[in-house]
């Protein structure tokens, strides 16, 4: 029930003068928002995949989801108001997508939401949710870019996640780099950062291809690999076919060393395929499971938490983590700005939300970036040994840097709904 609370978009709807006797009616704050009192709820929507193509990856995020909702409301709610959810299963399917965005909009009245899996069901929505204004948290790793006023991507970047591995690969094993990607958005916008990482590390892409997403055969790939012989490789792959190349590579005999932004942390390859399919796979990630932190990984940390829930689950990726502490950044943001209207909420955001996620060491907190609405998140290279034992190698603060430092990306000054490529910016990426 939401009767104390009128939205921005229902002030609108409403029309000037009925909205107003609306709101002096609610009991709300100046701003027309409700400030709680444990009489009315706040309504989220969750709309994660837990049936259809990205179930695997994406189950976990709706779960993490539930975990955070579920504490905070036993911890009183956000502002004493308890969360309410809509979350049906948009089954991997945009069209659905799109239905279910316009429904939690226009009829739920929903004060947030979580959407999504993919790039391209990001953008099968993102008009929907500009139209409306509507406060939209999009967790999963991408391929970076989006300038959005109503978006807060709270995955790591590609320079981000390449960003950790690239460097590390180049120092270890040489500057000769060969790329495979998957072939639509977010595997050529990849493709192009390795280009643009190569280059700012000393190193050279020597050859890329890209695989349509239904292809699941990599002999003709493999046998380019070897004879291009490259220090290493860069994969992109993404999806349940493209998950056949790691088990083909071995059986070839390929010992190349393989960075990577999507294999391991996602759909947890290093668990379901036989070893050494991942052996020498070093990934750039924000979250997995086997990070050595103290929140992470101590009795009752974040990993105790989530299995307590879910005792059937099969891992805790790295889109999982990014919903939960989306969700807390959330209630911060509400609580300090006093009401759970939408603009007001994201002014708060804007004001430079920190959080202690499990992804973090120590006492370390990461960073909602004020202007850009991505996160300084705190990166892992992390491999797979031939029995697909996990090592930390390396780990630091990586911010996102281009759309803050090279775009110029101001939300704060501008209202923007673009999303920028690596191309406009480096002759690198041509």
């Amino acid at each position: 029930m939401k009767s104390e609370y009128v939205s921005r978009r229902n002030f609108l709807a409403a029309g000037g003068a009925t909205a107003v006797a609306a709101l002096a009616g609610c009991g709300g704050d100046d701003q027309g928002g409700a400030v709680g009192g444990g009489d009315s709820t706040v309504k989220l929507a969750v709309l994660e995949d837990r049936s259809g193509n990205f179930s695997k990856v994406g189950t976990p995020k709706y779960n993490a989801s539930m975990l955070a909702i579920e504490e905070i409301n036993a911890d009183g709610g956000i502002m004493d108001t308890e969360i309410e959810v809509f979350d049906p299963d948009p089954q991997s399917d945009n069209q659905r997508y799109q239905q279910l965005t316009r429904q939690a909009i226009q009829q739920e009245s929903v004060d947030a939401m979580w959407a999504g899996y993919s790039s391209a069901t990001r953008e099968a929505i993102r008009p929907i949710v500009d139209e409306n204004d509507q406060l939209y948290f999009y967790t999963t790793q991408y391929e970076g870019g989006v300038c959005d006023k109503n978006v807060f991507a709270v995955g790591p970047t590609a320079r981000q996640q390449l960003g950790m591995v690239l460097p590390y690969l180049v120092e270890e094993y040489g500057p000769r780099i060969y790329t495979i990607a998957a072939d639509y958005n977010f595997g050529q916008l990849s493709a192009d950062w390795v280009k643009v990482l190569a280059n700012e590390n000393d190193a050279e892409v020597i050859d890329e291809e890209f695989i349509p997403l239904s292809s699941s055969s990599f002999s003709s790939s493999i046998n380019r690999i070897q004879e291009a012989d490259p220090d290493f490789v860069m994969s992109m792959l993404v999806g349940n076919n493209h998950t056949a190349f790691y088990e083909q590579k071995a059986s070839a005999g390929m010992e190349v060393p393989i960075g990577t932004s999507t294999a391991m942390a996602q759909g947890y390859e290093h668990l379901t395929l036989d070893p050494p399919a991942l052996a020498n796979v070093y990934a750039g990630v924000n979250y997995m499971e086997e990070i050595p932190t103290e929140r992470n990984t101590r009795d009752g940390g974040f990993v105790d938490r989530y299995y307590e829930k879910f005792p059937d689950a099969p891992y805790l990726n790295e889109e999982a983590e990014n919903n939960y502490f989306s969700i807390y950044m959330y209630k911060q943001a509400v609580e300090q700005a006093g009401t759970f209207e939408q603009e007001a909420v994201k002014e708060a955001l804007e004001s430079g939300i920190s959080y202690g996620a499990p992804e973090a060491p120590g006492e370390e907190e990461i960073d909602l970036v004020p202007e850009t609405h991505h996160v300084n998140h705190h990166m892992w290279a992390m491999r797979a040994d031939e029995n697909h034992e996990l090592e930390a190698v390396d780990d630091r603060v990586i911010d996102e840097t281009f759309l803050l430092d090279t775009v110029g990306c101001d939300l704060t000054a501008e209202d923007e709904e673009t999303q920028y490529t690596p191309k406009d910016y480096y002759e690198e990426a041509e």
